[in-house]
């Protein structure tokens, strides 16, 4: 695959080039050049006005339905989908049927996506069935290509448990994931605890269901010595927690979903489905304090919580209605489209790209000449409308639907492929 790109903006944190407008040539997946400006014929090329080009994009908390629940989304379509918001890399949750709790189901996810242009690493379960009860075999499963271990959308509720699969990875110097909510204390809230489910009459979810399970899991860090990533943190207490733990030298990080970043609880006003969601969005005090932590590098991430789910799941009454919804798609859009200026491309991309790789023990593309060529193309200028005609996802469980989005994904070009995403 031979593709010059022309006139982009290079956003490569740390890098060299950053920031400089270049063409970029390559040739057969790697970087043969990076000038001013290149002139080639016969050559495909991608221009357009306000192009930028970074280090491919990697997304975290990708829920896919394969195997076994391929009605949801499949590997194919989740790549595809993961393509079009501009990532070359995913990292798949281990919810599926079976799970992806042996070396047998890692296996199976690396096997089948070495020809797509997306990369896709498993995260082992660490308990089996992710039941929160017998542990996994995860030395196997690391040997076998798993990058962490978690049970996904399934907080691990069991001390016991959590401490031993602590103690367990310690011999691979393993990371494990876990998503903190009690769900003794969250019971069967449906939103996030405050004014907005009081006003709606709905049983809320407590800032506390989230923050006891921190306090918990930082608690065992310390006890183990072990790596812990917390997902998905939600609240402002939480926040706070995980900065001490770094300020006292605990090796933990933290990611936030996109969606809690740009949105706060009162959008659940008009009974929209689609924006519940785990965790819940919070109060505007909550969202404050998690673009606070992004910048201090409290938040070391930002993930797209992809939650792909049937339809008949979703189109009932709230109450009834599952957690969950798509992300890939439209990640850089919320943040562009809701965040504006707040978040810079230079630190998306360092939330994105960099810092995801660097808590899985992956190294980061390198955008520059004789490198492969591992390249997120986008437009910060873009305007376009997510049409759900258009989606690549199996599942059309987003709130975002018919509206208004700044912030394109253009391109991706990796492992000798490209793809261009047909969305307008």
């Amino acid at each position: 695959m031979d593709l010059l790109i022309k006139n982009a903006t290079i956003v490569n944190p740390g890098g060299p080039h950053h920031q400089e407008q270049r063409d970029i040539f390559v040739r057969e997946g790697v970087i043969e050049a990076i000038e001013p400006e290149i002139m080639l014929k016969d050559v495909h090329v991608l221009e357009g006005e306000h192009l930028h080009v970074s280090p491919g994009w990697m997304a975290l908390g990708v829920q896919t339905g394969d195997p076994g629940l391929e009605q949801r989304e499949d590997l194919r379509s989740a790549g595809e989908a993961a393509a079009a918001g501009g990532f070359t890399a995913m990292a798949c949750q281990p919810n599926t049927k079976p799970a992806i709790h042996s070396k047998s189901e890692v296996l199976y996810i690396r096997n089948n996506t070495q020809q797509q242009p997306v990369a896709c690493y498993p995260i082992g379960a660490v308990s089996r069935d992710c039941a929160g009860k017998d542990l996994t075999e995860m030395i196997d499963m690391h040997a076998a290509g798993a990058l962490a271990f978690s049970d996904g959308k399934k907080p691990i509720q069991h001390s016991g448990l959590m401490m031993r699969a602590m103690q367990y990875v310690k011999a691979f110097d393993g990371l494990i994931i876990n998503q903190p909510l009690d769900h003794d204390i969250a019971g069967d809230g449906q939103m996030h605890e405050g004014y907005t489910s009081t006003s709606l009459g709905m049983k809320g979810i407590p800032a506390i269901a989230e923050e006891i399970m921190v306090e918990r899991d930082l608690h065992l860090l310390d006890y183990t010595g072990s790596r812990l990533h917390l997902a998905n943190l939600s609240t402002a207490g939480a926040v706070e927690m995980v900065r001490r733990a770094k300020a006292r030298g605990l090796r933990v990080t933290a990611s936030v979903s996109a969606m809690n970043l740009a949105f706060d609880d009162t959008v659940l006003d008009g009974f929209d489905v689609n924006f519940k969601q785990m965790p819940p969005l919070r109060s505007k005090a909550d969202m404050e304090a998690l673009r606070q932590g992004l910048l201090d590098g409290t938040i070391d991430a930002i993930t797209v919580n992809h939650v792909p789910l049937e339809e008949e799941l979703k189109k009932v009454e709230f109450t009834y209605a599952q957690f969950g919804a798509i992300g890939l798609e439209t990640l850089y859009s919320v943040c562009k489209t809701y965040l504006g200026d707040w978040l810079s491309d230079e630190l998306f991309v360092e939330k994105t790209a960099i810092a995801p790789r660097r808590l899985l023990g992956l190294p980061a593309p390198a955008l520059e000449k004789g490198q492969p060529a591992e390249l997120t193309v986008f437009s910060p200028a873009q305007q376009w409308v997510y049409r759900q005609e258009l989606g690549y996802s199996r599942s059309h469980n987003s709130p975002l639907f018919g509206k208004a989005l700044a912030g394109k994904p253009i391109a991706i070009i990796n492992r000798n492929l490209s793809f261009v995403n047909r969305h307008k």
